[in-house]
């Protein structure tokens, strides 16, 4: 269902139930859209993401990088 900015804002509990049990909401101010989503209905549109500890503990294989400290002089600074 589209909403004017008004309308939603003045039937902001009708329009979160709508979403929750219809689907999207569209609310609309003069050219701009957006969408109103229940949060089930997000995460099926997101997907599953990883949680950071997952993502550092499936991340790539770092067994190969070459990790050695450059022992090379440094260079003469004026401090």
């Amino acid at each position: 269902m589209e909403w004017k900015l008004a309308d939603a804002k003045n039937r902001f509990s009708e329009l979160v139930s709508l979403a929750l049990s219809e689907g999207p909401q569209l609310v609309m101010r003069r050219d701009d859209t957006v969408v109103v989503v229940s949060k089930r209905h997000y995460e099926q549109l997101a997907g599953k993401r990883r949680s950071f500890k997952q993502f550092l503990m499936e991340g790539p294989d770092v067994d190969r990088l070459d990790l050695k400290r450059d022992r090379s002089p440094m260079r003469d600074a004026k401090l």
